[in-house]
């Protein structure tokens, strides 16, 4: 009987270390995907900040040229 209990007990052990191992593998996989995912948010973030910073080089440029406009205009005295 004891023989019984300790293959049972065996078997048991054996079943949880290879539960265990398949948690193991599926978390290791799921961190390297949040990992990929962090760093695709990176690069959509720095495509975000390239926008913006161009949108603002041209707002800069327009607001140049409006001054030169009004210049114009006054020189001109159109206004």
């Amino acid at each position: 009987m004891t023989d019984n209990t300790e293959n049972l007990i065996l078997e048991h052990l054996k079943r949880f270390q290879a539960g265990q191992d398949r948690i193991e593998t599926k978390l290791d996989e799921l961190v390297m995907r949040v990992g990929q995912l962090e760093g695709a948010i990176l690069g959509v973030k720095r495509e975000i900040v390239s926008a913006e910073e161009s949108a603002v080089a041209v707002g800069l440029r327009v607001d140049t040229l409006a001054k030169r406009l009004d210049r114009v205009e006054k020189r001109l005295e159109l206004s």
